[in-house]
């Protein structure tokens, strides 16, 4: 089963056109790129020969890197920093201006810790609780609608849940907008024209609502104690200085942006689920342990986001490859998630294959890869989990669906993917009823 990838009688056409490795950096790749974002690093090395090469983007010499001893190095705080490595249209769509994302050393240190310490378990179980909640909320909902669009829906429901877990509180009726205002940024990074600029106006608007309101409970921190939202109002940087107001809400956004996104992981659960009639038995029996291993396998199989940026601290050599300072770096997630080194079988939908135990730190990295606390690896990624095993849960044991015929594609020119149709559901009934 694939999802992503040239078709085999375009990767012959691929190697000759690009041809053997050649000195120095080669022509201009940001349309081959953007037209294949989640294949263009695997298919070149392969047709390279090498987990290592160089070439222009944007029309600046890059450096792109895949597989599992890449990414030891390419998070190796010695050899890279975050700080102007991200392209200005990610800056300013997804991540923000001066979030954890961008930042090295102890400044990086600090920040981080201040998001760690909202993944407690305790914290963990609430979200998931929050999410669980939202779930039997809506089925009966959607049992009174002749179709549903799941991807839509269940964005809405987790930004529902992320907001009172963070403290924002919004009114219900303004759960649909703000939803809409988080996705916009995620779709705008890859994106050109109105997509692109609507993520830039959803940003803008949704950091100076934010920063109003972390204001408010500088003034009035009662109400907010123990909440996401409080904690970064009141945290202190390196310097020992409140982040100033728009920083903390792009901060805050850090946490709402990502959860809600986690709406396309679900999505996919989804397609593996109908696409997968045993793994939904196996699920819907109570098979928690296969639980574990099925939301894993989505997250490694399924698209989320193509690569990473960095930026190189010093010169050093690997593999013979010499990276200057200064060079932008780019890390395969997806093709490192796909290498057949590390993945017996990557093409195929296989949950079977945790059943061994976590994989490395640099092996599974749709999230990014490396240590958790110290490194530059999503905090929330024990959040994803938590919210997809929530997700199959309900889908599995809370509710029965029909799934009527649609176009399941995913276009390999779409960052971040999605199927064309985000999934339609129909016939919806709640377990029981």
């Amino acid at each position: 089963m694939s999802i992503l990838g040239t078709p085999p009688s375009e990767h012959a056409a691929v190697t000759e056109h690009f041809g053997p490795p050649v000195s120095g950096v080669g022509p201009d790749d940001t349309v081959a790129f953007r037209l294949s974002p989640y294949t263009f690093i695997g298919d070149r090395a392969r047709a390279l020969g090498t987990d290592v090469f160089d070439t222009r983007l944007l029309l600046r010499p890059t450096t792109c890197m895949t597989g599992a001893e890449a990414a030891r190095v390419f998070y190796d705080p010695e050899r890279f920093v975050r700080q102007d490595a991200a392209p200005g249209r990610l800056l300013r769509t997804l991540f923000g201006e001066g979030g954890v994302q961008t930042l090295d050393g102890e400044a990086h240190r600090v920040r981080k810790a201040m998001f760690m310490s909202l993944m407690t378990p305790q914290a963990r179980a609430r979200l998931a609780e929050l999410a669980g909640r939202a779930w039997r909320e809506r089925v009966p909902i959607w049992a009174r609608m002749p179709h549903v669009v799941l991807y839509d829906e269940v964005s809405r429901l987790l930004c529902q849940a992320v907001c009172e877990w963070t403290g924002l509180r919004p009114a219900p009726r303004h759960i649909p907008w703000l939803t809409a205002e988080l996705l916009a940024m995620v779709e705008a990074p890859a994106a050109v024209g109105p997509r692109h600029l609507r993520g830039r106006r959803a940003r803008v608007r949704a950091e100076q609502g934010i920063a109003r309101l972390v204001e408010r409970v500088r003034e009035r921190p009662e109400p907010y104690e123990g909440t996401a939202l409080g904690d970064i109002a009141g945290h202190r940087d390196a310097d020992g200085r409140e982040l100033d107001p728009r920083t903390a809400a792009v901060e805050v956004l850090n946490v709402l942006r990502p959860t809600v996104a986690v709406g396309r992981f679900v999505t996919f659960a989804a397609m593996a689920l109908h696409a997968q009639p045993g793994c939904r038995e196996r699920i819907r029996d109570g098979d928690d342990t296969y639980l574990e291993h099925f939301v894993q396998e989505v997250r490694r199989f399924y698209p989320f986001f193509p690569a990473v940026a960095a930026r190189v601290a010093r010169p050093f050599e690997w593999r013979g490859h010499h990276f200057p300072r200064g060079r932008r770096v780019l890390f395969d997630l997806h093709g490192t998630d796909h290498d057949p080194r590390l993945w017996d079988r990557p093409e195929l939908f296989r949950p079977e294959r945790f059943a061994g135990g976590e994989p490395g730190a640099y092996e599974l990295v749709p999230q990014g890869g490396g240590d958790h606390h110290g490194g530059h690896r999503c905090p929330g990624e024990w959040i994803t989990v938590d919210l997809m095993k929530v997700a199959v849960t309900a889908l599995t044991r809370w509710m029965t669906y029909g799934v009527p015929a649609q176009d399941l594609r995913v276009e390999q020119w779409r960052a971040p993917a999605l199927p064309n149709s985000r999934f339609v559901i129909d016939q919806v009934a709640p377990v029981g009823s």
